[in-house]
């Protein structure tokens, strides 16, 4: 039985990439702060059905002893590091935390898989914010990095982090560059999850607007169920290299509004309106990418469309508010 370990296994992609593995047969490990395992009630939402099946252990990103504590006491056969600071609109509030986090948190764990268990597999969650002001479209593996944010510098970072160990020292170091992917359990400050949330609230009565900043920036969004799948394909092949993980599809935010909307019977030129302070101080206006090699190395391909990935979300919402007025609904509406 292959064992695995996930740091950010309580966040979106986490908790499908556990239950993806344990599918497959693996044993199933996850890094989680020490805060979560004394709070599970509220910090696994997303791990309540797997809670049982899974070995949670306590460590920190930004703490290198708890880190290489782990990984002396546990053997795993793959890592997968999705942990960080992934929000945009907060890395540019606070760009220091999500630098030392991100980076520091990568290059930890990196270093002491190094040490302790050379033969490990890891996985590193990049991300399209990377590509930034894109130098071409759609974008692929060889296209130039031009970070917008603290995030995607962050990620940049981290990416030429896993090449280095992979080339200076023979690891078996691969990374996912993954275009935007969101599902029902998408953190409620991203925006497509803020949207689907207050549609259902204005549905049930409980708001009467949706506040969103650029409404014309374009993403590649999937669903994080499909991404996850990538990501262990990526750790299976004969060598390790690096694959853009995406639909090849692009949406507008309003196009997301006008299905959402219209998925709950209402339309968004109603409740829509705009805010300049949700507008990024750089922002990202298209983001495409190419997965062809993902396509043709990996036998992978996306199952869900973007109108299946936003029905799911709003139908999930609409059942969460119609039991409850009291879901999130103050949250920003920056792109991510």
């Amino acid at each position: 039985m292959k064992k695995a370990l996930i740091t950010g296994i309580t966040g979106q992609d986490g908790s499908y990439l556990a239950e993806h593995l344990l599918s497959l047969g693996y044993e199933v490990h996850g890094f989680v702060r020490r805060v979560a395992l004394e709070d599970p009630t509220r910090r696994f939402t997303r791990l309540d059905h797997l809670l049982e099946r899974i070995t949670l252990h306590a460590a920190s990103l930004e703490s290198y002893p708890s880190i290489f504590h782990i990984f002396s006491k546990h053997s795993f056969d793959e890592c997968y590091h999705l942990a960080a600071q992934s929000f945009v609109a907060e890395s540019f509030a606070d760009g220091f935390s999500t630098m030392n986090t991100n980076i520091n948190g990568t290059h930890y764990v990196l270093a002491a898989i190094r040490e302790l268990q050379p033969g490990c597999r890891f996985y590193f969650a990049g991300s399209s914010e990377m590509f930034g002001k894109v130098r071409e479209t759609p974008q692929t593996e060889t296209t130039a990095f031009h970070p917008r944010s603290p995030y995607g510098i962050s990620k940049v970072a981290g990416f030429d982090l896993t090449r280095n160990y992979r080339e200076a020292y023979g690891m078996y170091c691969a990374s996912g560059i993954l275009f935007n992917h969101e599902s029902p359990r998408r953190g409620y400050e991203f925006v497509t999850r803020k949207i689907t949330s207050t549609v259902a609230r204005i549905k049930a009565g409980h708001a009467s607007e949706l506040r969103l900043g650029n409404l014309e920036a374009k993403r590649d969004w999937g669903h994080a169920a499909d991404y996850v799948r990538a990501m262990h394909l990526m750790l299976q092949q004969s060598e390790p290299d690096d694959y853009v993980v995406a639909t090849g599809e692009t949406h507008t935010v309003q196009s997301f509004c006008e299905r959402a909307f219209g998925k709950a019977g209402l339309d968004y030129r109603e409740y829509v309106k705009i805010d300049e302070k949700f507008y990024r101080p750089a922002e990202v206006d298209l983001l495409i990418g190419d997965s062809s090699k993902a396509h043709r190395e990996l036998g992978w391909e996306p199952r869900y469309t973007f109108e299946q990935l936003v029905d799911e979300m709003v139908e999930t919402d609409l059942a969460e508010a119609a039991g409850s007025a009291d879901a999130p609904h103050t949250l920003a509406g920056g792109i991510s």
